[in-house]
């Protein structure tokens, strides 16, 4: 078949989602949503938000721009609602790096990054993680230019950096944009809004996907400088000023109003966590540190490959990335406590040469 598509195009290679299965049903450990649902304050406002479909959303956000801030201690022009956190993403790329100015970031990170960075024609710099997959923070100090971005904590790695090291980025690196990524920040680690004040080259990205229940809503925001954020809603607006919907940016409102219960779930999620953890370990799994909704760990007696088909046919799904630093490991989300003992049970009769 011919191809209408632009020569520039041609070449780039889309983002592989989480398998999002129909054939049957599954215990879904493989796209890091959260198991529990969205709390009833937000699910009335959804259902009463249908009253109003006929009519465009608000494209400047301001409810929830003003909600966030609060939540926040940020003013709203330190706000900018996206429709998820990789909106957040395309535009900081479309904005602060092209072919003079590139990106960087891990070699073993969330994957959309090089995504951007083939559709935006940006020259991405790769610095390896350690052998440990910790970040090691020298290389991203003293960039004279370009897009500096971190997921912390790293995907599908699980760990965190702390806030020090990445003030010293945003220090040592003042002609950058630094970006971190925080989509599981919630978890356990240490959230770097609080640096925003004082470093207008700071963007921090946040979503509504995995914390807050609301993965199927598409919600995110950026926090920065408030240059920053016009910047960037300069760009949005250009590309799409409604897209964020009527019923996300009520949810995202009602969710903010809720907070403990999205609070308790965290907590709840991060305990299962450890638990899974601590009976991984004794199945002889090794995992790194995770601060996430998830984990990501490895067998040395069975390729990751291979687990991840007898769980598929145990019905569970897991993700298996298969790049050459991370074809030993699995991700493994993390779901209710009756979920994860499904999968350590399940491990457990693999590992053992039991039938699934």
């Amino acid at each position: 078949m011919n191809s209408f598509l632009i020569s520039k195009y041609k070449d780039v290679e889309p983002y592989v989602p989480g398998e999002q299965p129909r054939d049957k049903k599954y215990i879904k450990l493989n796209t890091n949503e959260s198991p529990y649902p969205p709390s009833e304050a937000v699910i009335k406002a959804v259902k009463d938000s249908a009253k109003s479909l006929q009519l465009y959303p608000d494209p400047a956000c301001r409810d929830l721009k003003a909600a966030l801030a609060e939540s926040l201690k940020l003013k709203p022009e330190n706000i900018l609602p996206t429709n998820g956190s990789d909106e957040v993403l395309s535009l900081s790329f479309m904005a602060y790096a092209h072919d003079e100015k590139p990106a960087y970031y891990p070699d073993v990170t969330y994957g959309f990054y090089d995504v951007l960075s083939g559709l935006f024609g940006v020259k991405a710099n790769h610095f390896a993680l350690e052998d440990d997959f910790t970040v090691d923070i020298e290389k991203y100090c003293g960039l004279d230019s370009g897009l500096i971005v971190i997921a912390n904590p790293n995907a599908p790695t699980g760990i965190a950096i702390s806030v020090d090291k990445i003030e010293r980025i945003c220090k040592e690196s003042p002609d950058c944009i630094v970006l971190i990524d925080e989509a599981y920040v919630e978890f356990g680690a240490e959230s770097c809004v609080g640096l925003v004040k004082q470093y207008p080259n700071l963007i921090v990205s946040r979503t509504y996907s995995k914390s807050m229940s609301l993965a199927g809503a598409r919600l995110g925001y950026a926090i920065a400088n408030e240059n920053r954020i016009i910047e960037l809603e300069t760009l949005k607006y250009t590309l799409n000023p409604y897209s964020v919907n009527r019923s996300a940016l009520v949810a995202g409102c009602a969710a903010i109003e809720d907070m403990q219960y999205y609070k308790n779930n965290c907590q709840l999620v991060s305990e299962t966590r450890d638990r899974t953890a601590e009976k991984l370990k004794s199945l002889g799994f090794e995992l790194t540190d995770s601060k996430t909704n998830f984990v990501f760990c490895r067998h040395p007696g069975i390729p990751a490959g291979v687990l991840s088909d007898e769980l598929r046919k145990a019905g569970i799904l897991v993700r298996h990335f298969t790049s050459e630093r991370t074809n030993d490991w699995l991700r493994i989300s993390i779901g209710t406590p009756e979920d994860m003992c499904a999968l350590t049970d399940a491990l457990e009769k693999i590992l053992n040469g039991g039938c699934i």
